[in-house]
């Protein structure tokens, strides 16, 4: 699979950890990430939570691609959720207008 750059993935580690982040670039061997966040459970189902809390969120985070079991596109409303997590944007509700 090939990484495109600006789109988020979902990356399952040897860890057993799940991972969310923006692919900013591949180099091998690490994948240059933004703002990952790991998938945890919460009261009211699965959250989402930075995955490193003493790195500054504003610099680009390298991830050794040896410890990526599997990687695939996010889902779009769990992406949808990522971007509201690491935006503040809201990404509105798709709806068809009737007149």
């Amino acid at each position: 699979m090939i990484l495109e750059p600006n789109k988020v993935y979902t990356f399952k580690l040897t860890s057993g950890e799940e991972l969310i982040a923006k692919v900013i670039s591949t180099s091998q061997p690490w994948l240059m990430i933004e703002t990952p966040v790991s998938v945890a459970p919460a009261p009211q189902g699965m959250g989402l939570v930075p995955s490193s809390f003493t790195a500054d969120p504003k610099q680009t985070i390298q991830l050794n691609i040896n410890t990526v079991a599997l990687c695939a596109p996010t889902d779009e409303s769990v992406c949808n959720k990522y971007l509201e997590a690491t935006t503040g944007i809201k990404v509105p509700d798709k709806k068809i207008l009737v007149g």
